[in-house]
C-alpha cells in the first residue's frame, strides 16, 4: 500500500489529467444522449408502438457488448474521441428516453387539460407543466446514464479514447508486476471516486432545477 500512496503522489498531475478528460468525454456523452433521448421522449410518449419502437432500439444499443461496439466503429470514425463518444452516447440513451416516457406518462391527464382551458397550447402546456413536472424522473435517468457511461468509458481506451481507461488497460497489460497493480488501481479508484462525486453533484442540480413545489 505504501507503494500505491507513493506512486500516486509521483504521477498525481498526468492522474489528473486522465480523470479531467475522463469527466469531459462522460458529460459530453451524457449531454448529447440526454438531447436525443428528451426530444424523442417528447415526440414519442403519447403514442404507445412509436414508444415502444424507440425503446426497443435503445434497448438494442445497452445490450451490444461494448469491446464489439468499440471496434465496429474504428472502420469508420477511427481512433481516439469520436468512436468513443459516438459509442458512449448509444449506451446512455435508454435510461434518459425511457425515464422521459415515464416521467410525461405519469402526470394526470386532468391537469394538463387544465392548461389547456387557460388558453395554453399543446407547447406551451407541455414546457411550463408537463415537463417540470417530469423533470425529477428524467433526471433520475440522466443519473442512472451517467453513472453506466462513466464506466464504460473506461473501455474507450481500447480505440485510444480519453480517461481513466488508460492507466486500467496499461496496468491489466502489466499484470504481475508492481506497477501493473498500481496502474490499473488508480483507474479503477479514479473511476469509482467520479461516480460517487458525480452521483452527488446531479443530485443537487435535480434539486436546484425541480419546481420547489415538488420537494414537498
Amino acid at each position: 500500500m505504501h507503494h500505491f500512496y507513493a506512486y500516486l503522489q509521483y504521477r498525481w498531475p498526468h492522474l489528473v489529467a486522465l480523470t479531467l478528460a475522463h469527466v469531459g468525454v462522460v458529460a459530453t456523452s451524457v449531454a448529447i444522449a440526454s438531447a436525443i433521448a428528451i426530444t424523442v421522449g417528447i415526440g414519442v410518449y403519447r403514442t404507445q408502438r412509436p414508444a415502444e419502437a424507440t425503446l426497443a432500439v435503445a434497448n438494442i444499443f445497452l445490450t451490444i457488448p461494448s469491446f464489439a461496439l468499440f471496434a465496429l466503429f474504428i472502420p469508420v470514425l477511427g481512433l481516439g474521441y469520436p468512436p468513443t463518444v459516438t459509442a458512449l452516447v448509444m449506451y446512455g440513451l435508454l435510461p434518459v428516453l425511457r425515464n422521459t416516457i415515464v416521467g410525461l406518462r405519469s402526470i394526470d391527464p386532468a391537469i394538463v387539460e387544465s392548461a389547456r382551458g387557460m388558453g395554453m397550447t399543446p407547447a406551451q402546456a407541455l414546457w411550463r407543466i408537463e415537463l417540470p413536472l417530469a423533470w425529477p424522473v428524467i433526471m433520475t435517468g440522466i443519473r442512472v446514464s451517467t453513472l453506466l457511461i462513466l464506466g464504460i468509458a473506461a473501455i474507450g481506451a481500447y480505440v485510444n479514447g480519453p480517461g481513466l481507461g488508460k492507466n486500467i488497460f496499461s496496468g491489466l497489460a502489466r499484470l504481475g508486476t508492481a506497477t501493473g497493480l498500481d496502474l490499473a488501481l488508480s483507474g479503477t479508484l479514479g473511476i469509482v471516486f467520479l461516480a460517487v462525486v458525480l452521483d452527488l453533484v446531479l443530485g443537487l442540480v435535480a434539486w436546484l432545477t425541480t419546481s420547489r413545489g415538488l420537494h414537498e
